[in-house]
């Protein structure tokens, strides 16, 4: 597991000011991309809002989180939330425990459970809360590696979380010594995203269980090439997202689980639209230009009940404001 290093073996959670507000923004992301199974990601103008207050005495640790839009009704309020979870494991590995003076209020809009990264968001929520509380605390400031590998444990891959701390477009993988790694793909003037958001969930686990253990090794050598292409259709020419979002390797693998998305991916791949699975699904994300992409994509799937949410590719990932240290 990752660990800080406390500025001083003096920082305590004592020394933490009492009214400490942090507010963290977190975009939403869509993974995979097509080709570049757990290994691309890319960053939503989509956000979740996440306010963090250090109170002066101890509050009630099963009342501790306030939760409002997606997921409120079924979302933990107490220390049980991943948020409020993420946020104490790293500062207790900072050597810093706030002893039930962590009060969260989440406000989401990134819907849950449809491959759309809000487990990702609230994992790099908890972490950047960490990092601007120790900072206060006399800490040294997380470096973008340290994130990246505490976002790591807590999802056991990087694909969604690296997009949701640096924004953009980014490409993950796990170096020679076993560490995650990152790097940000530049990615060309006017590409824009439109996401398909049904209403039925999916759970991770679920579409993870259908992939097989092994897969043909021509479909892996296809695979191999269209996400090189991907990299250079993204930041180069757009045009090319159509052949550079083929998949070989998990989309119909899970056409059991989510058959009306993948019906969804052939109707608008068949118009000519760079749709795919995002994440896990059950969403679908179709990349491409113009600002009439949200329109083509509506034409298309006439009649469909999911919902359809343009948006922007997030040039930034999270965002971090100390609102009030009095």
């Amino acid at each position: 597991m990752p660990v800080g290093t406390p500025a001083d073996s003096s920082v305590r959670g004592d020394r933490i000011p009492a009214g400490l507000e942090v507010l963290v923004e977190v975009p939403a992301t869509s993974a995979n991309l097509g080709a570049g199974y757990d290994s691309f990601g890319m960053a939503l103008d989509i956000r979740d809002a996440v306010r963090a207050r250090i109170t002066p005495a101890p509050i009630d640790p099963e009342a501790c989180v306030t939760v409002s839009g997606e997921g409120a009704d079924v979302l933990p309020r107490s220390t049980a939330h991943l948020i409020h979870r993420v946020a104490r494991e790293v500062l207790a590995a900072r050597g810093l425990e706030l002893g039930d003076r962590l009060e969260l209020e989440a406000r989401n809009v990134i819907p849950q459970s449809r491959g759309m990264g809000s487990s990702a968001s609230a994992v790099v929520a908890g972490i950047a809360i960490a990092d601007a509380i120790g900072q206060a605390a006399g800490c040294e400031p997380e470096t973008a590696a340290g994130r990246l590998a505490w976002a790591t444990h807590f999802e056991g891959h990087p694909d969604n979380a690296a997009p949701a701390l640096f924004g953009g477009v980014t490409i993950s993988f796990t170096d020679i010594g076993g560490a995650a790694q990152s790097v940000s793909v530049p990615v060309a003037d006017g590409v824009r995203a439109v996401l398909i958001v049904p209403e039925t969930r999916l759970d991770t686990a679920i579409a993870r269980s259908l992939l097989p253990e092994t897969v043909p090794h021509a479909d892996a050598a296809a695979n191999s090439a269209i996400a090189g292409l991907f990299a250079y259709a993204i930041s180069h020419d757009p045009g090319m997202l159509l052949e550079a979002t083929v998949d070989r390797l998990h989309q119909n693998y899970r056409r059991p689980a989510m058959l009306e998305s993948l019906e969804r991916v052939d109707a608008l791949r068949a118009a000519g639209l760079a749709a795919v699975v995002s994440g896990a699904g059950p969403t679908v994300a179709v990349l491409g230009t113009g600002d009439d992409l949200a329109e083509r994509v509506a034409a298309v799937l006439r009649g469909d009940p999911a919902r359809i949410l343009a948006t922007a590719i997030a040039p930034v990932g999270v965002l971090t404001t100390v609102v009030d240290e009095s």
